[in-house]
């Protein structure tokens, strides 16, 4: 919070991306290491036990990658697991990992549009967290529908007959986690295996990223009441301008737009003080 100040007493505009971009191009581009002494598919096969993540790794599944190349369990999940409970842990990781890469696109995309004709004719506003609440009713029923056959499809592809099988939860033999045949772009089409379990790591690992960051987000919002970028700016600032912007712009009709106005305010009252001191020193 020191350096924040320093640097707004300086008239310097501090750039939160300055220093987090070169940190995460350069993990961006470090080129993912897949182990498999087996099939990725095999280590799901019904029967198998492992003692420990370590031991599913060494079998061939894929998701450990540095600093973890061992693969991580905090909470031992995979402690004592069969090969069809992991299967079905991996499909709740992938599933999960999906929404929550969709979600932090749509947090930021929707408070960037909100207020406009562009969404719902300006009758969605606010932060990110609100606006579900904030959308007509029929938007409800259509956002069901989605999700109802986004799951029925996941269902039929990789799950058993619960009526056919002699547990309840149990995924298809021989199905790989999140393997839906669903390519539009075609980013599988003509890949190798090994290439494709760099593809299947990629998409762990950036699900794994999302899923922390759409919690971040959520906690944020509830916390402070501001849309995600506006608040940034405020502290930014510092000097205690994140509960004045809180207290002034929260809930307006367009808060990104009080938010600016907030800052340019308090940047013009910064610049006013710097002449006067500079004047006074001369």
């Amino acid at each position: 919070r020191g350096l924040i100040r320093a640097r707004i007493h300086t008239g310097h505009r501090h750039n939160p991306t300055q220093h987090t971009m070169p940190a995460l191009v350069t993990m961006m581009a470090a080129k993912p290491t897949v182990r498999a002494t087996t099939a990725s598919g095999d280590v799901f096969t019904k029967g198998k036990n492992y003692a420990s993540i370590q031991d599913a790794v060494k079998a061939g599944m894929i998701g450990a990658s540095a600093p973890f190349p061992e693969g991580l369990d905090i909470l031992g999940f995979c402690n004592g697991i069969d090969g069809a409970s992991l299967q079905r842990y991996r499909e709740a990781e992938l599933t999960h990992g999906r929404v929550s890469m969709l979600a932090t696109v749509g947090f930021l995309v929707g408070e960037q549009v909100e207020g406009s004709s562009f969404l719902f004719d300006s009758q969605v506003t606010g932060p990110a967290v609100n606006h579900f609440q904030q959308v007509p009713t029929p938007f409800w029923f259509a956002i069901g529908t989605v999700i109802a056959l986004a799951e029925s499809s996941r269902v039929q592809a990789g799950w058993q007959d619960p009526g056919q099988s002699d547990k309840l939860f149990l995924l298809k033999d021989g199905y790989t986690p999140g393997d839906l045949n669903f390519d539009p772009l075609g980013l599988g089409a003509g890949k190798s295996a090994e290439e494709l379990d760099v593809l299947r790591l990629k998409e762990l690992n950036n699900g794994r990223i999302a899923m922390v960051a759409i919690s971040g987000m959520i906690a944020q919002e509830l916390v402070d009441g501001l849309n995600l970028l506006p608040a940034d700016i405020a502290l930014e600032l510092g000097n205690g301008d994140l509960q004045a912007m809180q207290k002034t712009c929260a809930g307006m009709v367009d808060e990104a737009a009080c938010a600016k106005a907030f800052e340019a305010a308090l940047e013009a009252g910064q610049t006013v003080a710097q002449a006067a001191a500079a004047g006074a020193a001369m």
